[in-house]
């Protein structure tokens, strides 16, 4: 097995996914930093895919600190919208207007209450969906050959919001071999099931690899 013992900038600003990713690359020898020891802030993401997306991300984050960077980008696409939220999920109520909140709650409850009008005529039954998560690992900013992986979640759009734990649009995201949303799950059950905790498992076998 390879033992890293370099660092890796995460092209993010969430201390909490932050904190996922040192606990679990943390034994394979990488020293995680924020892009914002940087001084990156988030890029425009241009790209039409989650590929695309979190690509630009890490390459913007390797190319201002000089490390090797890991990025991901991740939604929901729900069947009966054509894939909708998508690559969009976090901005799907638009932004904020000048001079209001950027409160991550307010703009979840925002996306979530659009979604729920946009599946209003869309019966239970027919509002299967799937989360989607995307890492890239880039090796330097130049890196023609990244390390991409994908992992889904499958699961159904609920008619009203069950659960108070998760974010984005968990309390609407119904698992049925679970019976409860992906807002009522325990957080070590919902790293082991979901979209973002698979993929990085299956990142790590690539890095052991």
């Amino acid at each position: 097995m390879t033992t890293y013992t370099e660092d890796l900038v995460v092209a993010s600003g969430n201390p909490g996914k932050l904190a996922e990713f040192q606990q679990l690359l943390g034994p394979l020898g990488f020293r995680l930093q924020p892009q914002s020891a940087f001084g990156v802030t988030d890029v425009e993401e241009t790209g039409l895919t989650f590929v695309e997306n979190a690509i630009l991300k890490a390459r913007a984050a390797a190319h201002a600190s000089g490390l090797p960077a890991l990025a991901d980008d991740s939604g929901l696409a729900v069947d009966a919208l054509a894939g909708a939220p998508g690559i969009y999920s976090a901005r799907y109520a638009g932004e904020p207007k000048s001079g209001e909140s950027e409160d991550k709650a307010s703009k979840d409850k925002a996306n979530n209450d659009k979604l729920l009008e946009a599946l209003r005529e869309v019966p239970e039954g027919e509002r299967s969906a799937r989360y989607w998560c995307v890492l890239v690992y880039l090796r330097h900013a130049a890196d023609p050959v990244p390390l991409i992986v994908q992992r889904d979640w499958a699961g159904e759009i609920l008619a009203y919001p069950r659960g108070e734990g998760g974010f984005g649009y968990d309390p609407l995201f119904w698992i049925p071999e679970c019976g409860m949303s992906a807002a009522e799950l325990s957080r070590e059950e919902k790293n082991r099931l979901s979209h973002r905790g698979r993929a990085l498992q299956a990142l790590m076998e690539q890095l052991r690899a």
